[in-house]
């Protein structure tokens, strides 16, 4: 009777898989608007990443860059230099469209098809073909309750509010079961309670899904949600922290007092620095003036 050879053992010296890289990587990252001589830099030459699994908010005031940056992000922002990469692609890449839900500011939705039908028609987009008609429906009907618009589906989006159009196109971005949800500003105009379940959504979403969200916003407080945090103004990012740590940081309560503080801040460094500039201006005509 012969023996079978035992296993070898396990090779505990090879080495660790390697970690996967973050949804979003940007270095040197560059968004300029306008052609000719002077072109307006928008974003100017940042570096962050958004880690996977989790709730990053995007913050800061109207008109600092942050839907410019998400455009960029999603692939369709034009004049955009630096080194972007999302999901381990370059950003814009064509395999990265399914992998991607994107919420605008504006609601994407056709104000003379109702909610159901608003669904529906993305949906076949997305899966085509009539061995796909049962999980279109299975996958539409859910994502009309996620957003809590099930007493809603009948009705025309055009007369809906505010508020409603918002969450249809919130639904449509969840219909394709995205990796990366870049939702811009998607609580504007919403009451308190359905900011708070939106909000729980988004964190249900990234536990159980595990889907990366980013997610902007002017209003401070919504920061003490989030996962992780990048605080931008005039096109660059004053800081990337978690809420616990940028306060502790800060010495400050709250995250809106932390912002305002690393604001301060950089006016005093951008301060002194043309304060510098214009001395040594000054010291330079001096001196042409002596060498006359």
């Amino acid at each position: 009777m012969m023996n079978n050879p035992q296993a070898p053992p396990p090779d505990d010296s090879a080495p660790p898989a390697a970690p996967a890289p973050p949804a979003v990587h940007a270095r040197g990252l560059t968004v300029r608007r306008g052609t000719g001589r002077s072109p307006r830099t928008v974003i100017d030459s940042i570096a962050f990443d958004v880690p996977r699994g989790r709730i990053t908010g995007l913050l800061g005031p109207s008109g600092c860059g942050k839907s410019t940056l998400m455009r960029s992000i999603v692939g369709t922002q034009a004049h955009v230099t630096g080194t972007l990469d999302v999901l381990g692609r370059p950003a814009g890449h064509p395999g990265l469209r399914s992998r991607i839900g994107y919420v605008t500011q504006a609601p994407s939705v056709y104000d003379d098809l109702t909610v159901r039908q608003n669904l529906d028609y993305f949906a076949a987009v997305l899966h085509p073909g009539r061995a796909a008609a049962d999980r279109r429906r299975d996958t539409v009907t859910r994502a009309i309750a996620d957003v809590d618009l099930t007493s809603r589906a009948g009705a025309l989006a055009g007369n809906l509010s505010g508020g409603q159009r918002s969450r249809v196109s919130l639904a449509v971005a969840l219909l394709g079961t995205p990796e990366l949800l870049v939702l811009d500003e998607p609580t504007v105009g919403l009451d308190p309670v359905l900011r708070r379940d939106l909000w729980n959504l988004f964190h249900d979403i990234a536990a159980t899904r595990g889907a990366t969200i980013l997610v902007s916003s002017h209003v401070m407080d919504e920061a003490e949600r989030c996962h992780d945090l990048l605080l931008m103004r005039e096109g660059r990012i004053l800081a990337q922290d978690t809420p616990d740590a940028l306060r502790t940081r800060t010495r400050s309560a709250t995250v809106e007092e932390g912002f305002l503080r690393l604001v301060d801040e950089a006016n005093a460094t951008a301060n002194a620095h043309t304060h510098a500039d214009a001395l040594a201006d000054a010291g330079a005509d001096a001196k042409s003036e002596v060498t006359r």
